[in-house]
């Protein structure tokens, strides 16, 4: 059997992270057999679903390094299919056409609640001639469901899992306009797609019984259907705005590495002994769904970031520095040409080793773009006190002649000035930072100084003695 997954998100909102954890378990449990990932866009909703949620889904799996093996399929475009499936079920006597207005299945619900049944369908034209209904009215069209026994589903991730059929009704399965409905459509299409296994939510669990039945009237193959728990709020409630980021374009804007996210996504549910940073081959090799718990997940956005910090270490500096970048462009009073790029290059390395964010990083990088004068903070003015500009006028003097400037010759430049006049170092070392950064964190502060080269170290300096 050749193993064929497929992501099917609808395009009316952003890329939940439940939906992007979903597409990476379909995506990884393709490459781990040697299958295929396929991307089926939902969009059958035609009043909610927008060109800027697809767009949204296709730029979120791309960033996520999650790429289908064939041509994304759009479901809208396949009306025609689904209707024929249908009409040869109407042939078989295997569904059939149901003319209740709304009002009647409103009065149908209304009464099955007032006598303590549930409000379903009560197959009030499943076995009645056609001739008694109206002439020309509206119809949709029914499938026939089984009255007797249950429908059982083998359920990879959450076992045997049983229904009796007498707690289903018979499911539209076109509407009454000509339309397909969602649980058809997807049947349809799964099987055409030779979808071999359907990995999705524990929230359509229920759907999938109601599926089978279409799968069982058609004589078609069932697919292997696995559910996954659903991901909660670290306080077990429903992930929500409240909780922190929820789609992948909140935690790309709030500064997160796609690796980094991945990594915490497939560790949230599944787990291969005490494995935790995985690369992406790795998860390949390990990832089948024999690992994947039955419980929901809780988010912990703490251990996420500490995740995200130790990715960010590992990361390219040049391809953390473009981020960085393209983070300050719009802030004001930051120039973003090429000379500010090569100092957040320069101080790349040690500007990384105190972040966990990309936001973070742009935050500590920002005071490289800062241009002439700028404002200090209240800790940054204290160290501009006179003693403190008394230091940087000869610290001036010193770092004027320091050659090549680098931050080994800078950092013996400080050293010795404070040696020779019995100083500690960190009395040279703060208000140095507070001329240069406005603040009192930085790097180190050799590597700050290399990074802004002579004459802006001298520049700033100047600025700082002369504030106030």
């Amino acid at each position: 059997m050749t193993v064929r997954t497929r992501f099917a998100p609808s395009p009316t909102g952003l890329l939940h992270i439940g939906n992007a954890r979903a597409a990476l378990f379909n995506f990884l449990f393709a490459r781990h057999h040697g299958g295929q990932f396929l991307l089926r866009i939902e969009d059958t909703d035609k009043e909610r679903s927008t060109q800027h949620a697809v767009d949204v889904i296709f730029d979120g799996l791309a960033w996520m390094g999650i790429t289908p093996d064939e041509p994304a399929v759009f479901q809208s475009t396949r009306q025609a299919r689904h209707t024929e499936v249908a009409q040869e079920l109407l042939a078989k006597g295997l569904a059939y056409k149901c003319y209740c207005t709304a009002e009647e299945l409103k009065a149908m619900r209304e009464e099955a609640i007032a006598d303590g049944r549930p409000p379903r369908y009560n197959g009030y034209w499943r076995d009645r001639d056609v001739s008694e209904a109206p002439e020309g009215a509206p119809f949709a069209v029914r499938l026939k469901a089984p009255r007797e026994g249950e429908t059982v589903i083998h359920d990879l991730v959450q076992g045997e899992v049983r229904v009796a059929n007498a707690e289903m009704d018979d499911l539209i399965i076109l509407r009454s306009d000509g339309t397909p409905t969602y649980l058809h459509a997807v049947v349809v299409d799964d099987h055409d797609m030779a979808i071999s296994h359907v990995i999705r939510g524990d929230d359509h669990l229920t759907n999938t019984f109601r599926q089978a039945m279409i799968y069982r009237a058609m004589g078609w193959d069932l697919p292997h259907f696995a559910h996954l728990p659903l991901i909660h709020g670290p306080d077990g409630a429903k992930l929500s705005k409240r909780h922190g980021a929820q789609s992948v374009v909140d935690f790309r804007e709030e500064g997160y590495l796609p690796e980094a996210l991945c990594n915490y996504l497939l560790r949230l549910g599944w787990g291969h002994g005490d494995a935790e940073i995985l690369s992406r081959d790795e998860q390949i090799r390990l990832f089948d769904l024999d690992g994947v718990g039955r419980s929901p997940s809780r988010m912990d956005y703490v251990k996420l970031a500490h995740l995200n910090g130790v990715y960010m270490r590992e990361a390219d500096d040049a391809r953390l520095t473009d981020d960085v970048m393209a983070r300050l462009t719009d802030r004001p009073g930051i120039t973003t040409d090429e000379a500010v790029r090569q100092r957040v290059l320069t101080l790349m390395p040690g500007l990384k080793e105190r972040a966990k964010l990309l936001t973070d990083l742009a935050d500590s990088a920002a005071f490289l773009g800062r241009s002439l004068p700028f404002d200090y903070d209240a800790k940054a003015l204290k160290q501009l006190s006179a003693d403190g500009k008394h230091v940087l006028r000869g610290v001036a003097q010193a770092l004027a002649l320091v050659e090549p400037f680098k931050a080994e010759q800078i950092d013996a430049a400080l050293r010795g000035y404070a040696e020779e006049h019995a100083i500690k170092l960190g009395q040279v070392a703060q208000p140095l930072r507070a001329a240069m950064t406005g603040s009192t964190v930085s790097p180190g502060i050799d590597l700050t100084l290399e990074a802004l080269g002579r004459d802006e170290v001298l520049a700033r300096i100047g600025a700082a003695i002369a504030h106030g």
